[in-house]
């Protein structure tokens, strides 16, 4: 008895220890971490026995992304005590900058973070009805599609996103986006594109697999809609310019100005004062139906707790694709290197098939030959560095140093015979004036010049390759590539520039404008191929109402954006996804309005 009670008091006073209120060294301290795009700076002030405020002084994170980690991370550690809080989903670099920042602020006021334990909040769990005309389920680029339009509509919208910020893979796409048909389209200088070629073009990319009723509605409303977010909603574009583009037989891209995240970052303002309800972190559970008809969602706030029944007159799934989640895919996908959100785990689609809704295409996903692999599995994207990199005199090779294709060739066109290399992949080869153009270009895409640096000063030893050498052979040998069969391609490839034809793979000429330089330095970078978007999906109909196996109509229940599969076939073009998002959220929003009879 006497042991059991020793052992108690010894139990006793390990806990009170343990959870003893701390002392701090009253005052404010800063401190920093490396976040995505560079130092996160934190400010915390402490009393004697608290920590009273934190504060982030600085940051170059995403907007909208690492930002809402920035917005939401100090009130949260301020809430529990402790700097021991869950990562924000979709933003975790930023998240655990923010928290090694704290944590050593709470080292200078004397206390070991490691003590610090949160205190318990407790969630007040109840549930709440709202009613509305129309739910959107989704924050992506079809989602914010939707819910712009259809408050322009006149009608009620509730968007539900489980993600703490709106956005999705438009926001983290190429920036560019199918603009056929649009009076900026004809403005820049291109007249005689039409709804028929883009059509062939897509077929001819996508293998001919594409869902023609689906692609035909696509080309025939993309130019409205973008001339509608330019003019009506605000969307800046870059003004003259239609980039070059291998799928395509006319210059039919056009760019957003600051890319795809300054585009995604203005939908979020004007959903923020355009009257639309947002629940954030909130994640759609179920559909709810009655007599066989879609009448709303049960969706839960992991947040609050809070748990919504939200009655709707029609709902829209825009929830994306599938891309990361794994048990969704087929074995030769799982093996590709994943760049999507975090978010893109087919939640839509799985309560879609719960209802019977007919699918296609689910077997494909979107691959790209321009990846790094920055984590194991994870990868992030050069495709502009790479184009910043063939304007000077940047080449594609293989690991035994022979180029194996025109290096601006479509993305499937430098996929396809990179998958048949020995190691199936390639590498970019540089020089100077191509590595700067390679830099400078690499951010548009997510890879800041801090990352650039690191993977730099690693000089090979760990993932992602990225390696300097004086010579071509010092280089070749980092990069584990036949060093004597470079040279030889460097001095033929020279000798296509002179002679301004690449008999090999038919470069253009107009991207042959530099010899390689004779002398270094030089540079290899890693090319993996990667995906983010999934192809298949639902099916629909031309009103992007869902379809049953049986060929009916789901009542009520209508998807946009990737979630709708079979548009791009077994491939999309570049900027082809992004605008199918944006223009078949807008063609739903308007479906649903004239079922409502707004329009």
């Amino acid at each position: 008895m006497q042991k059991t009670l020793l052992a108690a008091s010894v139990a006793l006073a390990l806990s009170a220890t343990a959870y003893a209120a701390p002392t701090f060294t009253p005052g404010t301290y800063k401190a920093e971490a490396a976040g995505i795009h560079g130092p996160v700076a934190v400010e915390v002030t402490f009393s004697k026995d608290k920590i009273e405020k934190i504060a982030v002084v600085s940051q170059k994170e995403t907007p909208g992304i690492g930002t809402l980690a920035v917005d939401a991370l100090p009130e949260k550690m301020v809430a529990v005590q402790s700097p021991k809080v869950d990562a924000v989903a979709g933003a975790t670099i930023t998240s655990n900058a923010i928290r090694t920042a704290v944590e050593a602020c709470v080292k200078q006021a004397g206390v070991d973070p490691a003590t610090l334990v949160p205190l318990a909040l407790k969630k007040a769990a109840r549930e709440e009805t709202l009613t509305t005309d129309v739910v959107i389920v989704g924050g992506g680029g079809a989602g914010m599609s939707a819910t712009i339009r259809t408050r322009m509509n006149g009608l009620d919208a509730v968007l539900v996103e489980k993600m703490p910020f709106i956005g999705g893979a438009a926001s983290i796409s190429g920036g560019q986006v199918v603009a056929q048909g649009s009076k900026l389209q004809k403005a820049f200088g291109v007249k005689d594109d039409s709804v028929e070629s883009m059509m062939k073009d897509f077929l001819a990319n996508g293998n001919n697999l594409n869902d023609r009723e689906k692609l035909r509605l696509y080309a025939e409303n993309v130019g409205a809609t973008i001339d509608w977010l330019h003019d009506d909603v605000g969307v800046k574009i870059v003004p003259n310019n239609l980039p070059f583009l291998a799928e395509y037989s006319h210059r039919r891209a056009v760019e957003f100005q600051g890319g795809a995240g300054k585009m995604a970052e203005h939908l979020r303002q004007v959903i923020g004062s355009n009257g639309a309800k947002v629940l954030y972190n909130t994640k759609v559970e179920e559909l709810l139906v009655e007599n066989g008809a879609v009448v709303g969602v049960k969706a839960v706030d992991a947040n609050s707790g809070v748990t919504y029944t939200i009655r709707a007159k029609k709902t829209l799934l825009t929830t994306g694709g599938y891309g990361n989640n794994k048990s969704m895919l087929t074995p030769e996908m799982q093996k590709v290197l994943y760049y999507g959100p975090v978010s893109s785990t087919g939640d839509g689609l799985k309560m879609a098939q719960g209802l019977g809704a007919k699918t296609q295409l689910l077997q494909y996903g979107k691959r790209y030959p321009n990846g790094i692999e920055v984590a194991p599995g994870k990868a992030k994207s050069t495709i502009y560095a790479n184009v910043g990199a063939f304007d000077q005199a940047g080449i594609l090779v293989n690991v035994e140093g022979k180029r194996f294709v025109n290096e601006k060739a479509s993305n499937r066109h430098i996929l396809e015979p990179m998958l048949k290399n020995s190691n199936g992949q390639g590498y970019v080869f540089m020089d100077q004036k191509s590595w700067e153009g390679f830099y400078k270009r690499a951010p548009e895409t997510g890879v800041s010049h801090e990352d650039m640096d690191k993977y730099l000063a690693n000089d090979g030893k760990s993932a992602p390759l990225f390696v300097k050498g004086a010579t071509i052979e010092e280089v070749a040998k980092k990069a584990g590539i036949n060093a004597e069969n470079l040279k030889a391609t460097v001095a033929k490839y020279n000798g296509f520039v002179k002679a301004k034809k690449d008999t090999d793979f038919g470069r253009p000429v107009e991207y042959m404008k530099a010899e390689i330089a004779a002398e270094g330095p030089y540079y290899i970078v890693e090319q993996k191929p990667r995906f983010a978007t999934t192809m298949g999906g639902v099916c629909t109909d031309d009103h992007l109402n869902i379809i049953r196996e049986d060929g009916k109509v789901i009542p009520n229940l209508y998807a946009a954006g990737e979630l709708v599969g079979g548009v791009m076939g077994d491939d999309s073009p570049a900027g082809a996804n992004v605008g199918w998002a944006l223009t078949s959220g807008r063609v739903a929003a308007d479906a649903i309005a004239e079922a409502l009879g707004k329009k």
